[in-house]
């Protein structure tokens, strides 16, 4: 039976994982999964930097390197996944890998105390080795975390995410523009919270929003890219753009080990490597969807040990050359169940296309000029979206009273202590004096936040762990 899609001659060639379609076949469907990606995959490093940045005192992340590794090393984890599993490093499965969306609250906490991103990096390593662990043992590993307690950690990463996306809607509480105020012919800032922020965002939101239930074909697919760059042009009218990392950006940059450096912290390295074992279960989810949507089968053991071996290689070497944890792109995994396209020769392209714009700084650059608010509109929707994929699965396993007693506790505990700085000082103090521990209690102060307090993440995962395993199993219902 010919598969839809495939009336042109040779258009077979598609849906086999070795086919071989010419170029002119594979490389618009290969652009469709760098337009699906290309936003998700640099607006985490503009967060992470900025969050370092802008922090009191400051650091001095340089965001236009972060953005070139997040876009490297999405292409070459890309390829791991791709070419790897001869050796179990990869998942031999038509996947996208790109910067996670999961793990920007955690990393912008812990880049706003660091005032740097090194601490993140060393925990990427430990996150890398939990993963691999997670790799070779996943049928063990999985019963703790079943599909309530990896929907309520999606649904807490989600929650997690709004105050960010508001903030930068408003124009990030620490930035401002300097626009020229064409009536009056002269300049003021474009403050926190203006009209003007709001307008461009709201405006890039609504046609986020439009494309995606109105649109089809590539306008729905790229509805973020284009909602960006119509919030971009309105932002130009404003003033908001500035151009001056363009001019001084080279043509051309080989990535550097250990650019950012490399620290290890057991504030970041707690939080990170919870989600590294989190990501990893979830990663099951996408490498079935990707197999069941696109080859009508769920993947081999073979396939789910490689593909989470992989996603824990990648992330330790990628974590050397200063790219923020990767993972396997939901987005992409739905381009593949409604095209059935599995060629890999249309994946490798989307890689070479990932890696080659990394290499180039003015393109790093020219992203680095899109202004905050415009930033904030079009991730809007993709952080709900975040949320809704955890409501999805929680409903999906039934909202019973035992259910919803663990997502609704987990949630509260994580949020509420997340929202209430300094809630765990007394208690840190406490346990320091009575176990006369010799770290000073300044720091064990600041390690507990971090680990604990930063991101409502962390406490809701272990709440709904424990949880799910102490609370007794609900009865099947009998006739």
């Amino acid at each position: 039976m010919k598969k839809a899609g495939s009336s042109k001659p040779g258009n077979e060639e598609l849906f086999k994982w070795d086919g071989k379609p010419t170029f002119g076949q594979a490389l618009p469907l290969a652009l469709q999964h760098v337009l699906a990606a290309a936003v998700g995959c640099v607006t985490p490093a503009i967060l992470v930097a900025n969050a370092a940045n802008n922090a009191a005192g400051g650091g001095t992340v340089d965001m236009g390197l972060l953005i070139q590794m997040s876009l490297v090393f999405a292409g070459l984890s890309t390829f791991l996944q791709l070419y790897g599993n001869k050796f179990r490093l990869g998942s031999g499965l038509p996947v996208i890998i790109g910067v996670s969306f999961a793990y920007v609250p955690t990393m912008t906490a812990i880049a706003t105390q660091a005032k740097d991103v090194d601490t993140i990096f060393g925990a990427m390593i430990i996150g890398g080795i939990i993963a691999i662990i997670v790799g070779l043992s996943i049928t063990q590993i999985r019963k703790v975390f079943p599909p309530l307690v990896i929907g309520t950690v999606i649904f807490a990463i989600g929650l997690s995410l709004y105050k960010t996306a508001i903030n930068y809607m408003a124009g990030n509480s620490a930035n401002t523009y300097a626009v020229v105020v064409e009536q009056r012919g002269q300049t003021e800032a474009l403050v926190y919270g203006s009209w003007q922020n709001w307008l461009v965002a709201l405006v890039t939101l609504g046609i986020v929003v439009a494309l995606n239930h109105y649109g089809k074909g590539i306008l729905k697919l790229a509805s973020i890219l284009i909602g960006l760059v119509c919030g971009y042009v309105l932002a130009l009218f404003f003033g908001m753009v500035d151009f001056s990392a363009l001019s001084t950006a080279g043509w051309f940059q080989i990535p550097k080990p250990f650019a950012f450096g490399i620290r290890f912290d057991i504030s970041a390295m707690i939080p990170l490597g919870i989600l590294f074992l989190v990501n990893s279960i979830q990663a099951v989810g996408d490498f079935s969807a990707t197999t069941s949507g696109g080859m009508d089968r769920l993947p081999t053991d073979r396939e789910l040990n490689g593909g989470i071996i992989g996603y824990g290689i990648g992330n330790i070497v990628s974590a050397c050359f200063g790219c923020p944890p990767t993972a396997t792109y939901s987005q992409n995994v739905g381009i593949v169940g409604s095209t059935k396209v599995v060629s890999r020769k249309v994946f490798t392209m989307s890689a070479v296309i990932l890696t080659v714009a990394g290499l180039i700084p003015k393109f790093s650059a020219l992203l680095r000029t899109i202004p905050q608010c415009v930033l904030g509109g079009a991730v809007a929707s993709v952080f709900a979206s975040i949320a809704m994929t955890g409501i999805k699965l929680l409903v999906s396993e039934g909202l019973s009273p035992r259910n919803t007693t663990v997502v609704g506790l987990s949630i509260a505990i994580g949020m509420g202590v997340s929202l209430s700085p300094g809630c765990l000082n007394q208690m840190t103090a406490s346990i320091h004096q009575a176990l006369h521990l010799e770290i000073v209690l300044e720091e064990l102060q600041e390690i507990v936040n971090n680990t604990f307090a930063s991101s409502p993440v962390v406490l809701a995962t272990i709440f709904a762990v424990l949880l799910n395993l102490v609370l007794p199993k609900d009865k099947p219902e009998t006739n």
